[in-house]
């Protein structure tokens, strides 16, 4: 990683690095960079992941219900026309 990058990272991150600072990022930029290229060169592979158990769409239909009838919710509540009256906001 250039030192200027890293200066103008910092600059837009509102950040102050001293040269001291700025040496040390870029280079530790500049290996972390390098262990994502290892990665990069790692072959691919069909077989078990890293997650032993097969995670697969467990998902349900929604099917809409109403458990509680809204009257019987509404039947000790204050109401106008149906609508549940609330406090004033300013």
């Amino acid at each position: 990683m250039d030192r200027d990058v890293v200066a103008r990272v910092a600059r837009t991150a509102h950040i102050k690095l001293t040269d001291d600072e700025l040496e040390r990022y870029s280079k530790d930029l500049a290996d972390i960079l390098d262990y994502f290229k290892v990665l990069d060169e790692a072959p691919d592979h069909e077989g078990i992941g890293v997650n032993p158990i097969e995670v697969s769409d467990v998902l349900r239909e929604d099917v809409p219900g109403q458990d509680i009838d809204p009257s019987e919710l509404l039947k000790d509540m204050k109401t106008y026309e149906g609508y549940i009256r609330g406090p004033k906001l300013v």
